[in-house]
């Protein structure tokens, strides 16, 4: 089954304006939508290969409230592959 991962950029804005944390992480499926603060993504021996984080307390240096973490090999679109 095909699961999206999306982030409600109204939602995060709304938590800051009323100083609240709501989740606003949407896991969707054709059959529902769940809502987290935090997912994690696992393969099939349920090892997780990356983590969705909302952190609304404490951001990252540039400020990002929600971001991806993984120790997994990336490959951008242009061909770049980032494996370190």
């Amino acid at each position: 089954m095909k699961k999206i991962i999306h982030i409600n950029q109204h939602k995060i804005k709304s938590n800051i304006h009323k100083d609240i944390a709501q989740p606003v992480i949407t896991c969707k499926t054709y059959k529902s939508n769940n809502y987290a603060h935090n997912v994690e993504i696992k393969d099939k021996d349920n090892n997780t290969v990356a983590k969705v984080i909302y952190s609304p307390k404490k951001p990252l240096p540039c400020g990002a409230r929600v971001w991806i973490e993984t120790e997994e090999k990336i490959v951008l679109d242009n061909g770049l592959c980032i494996d370190k």
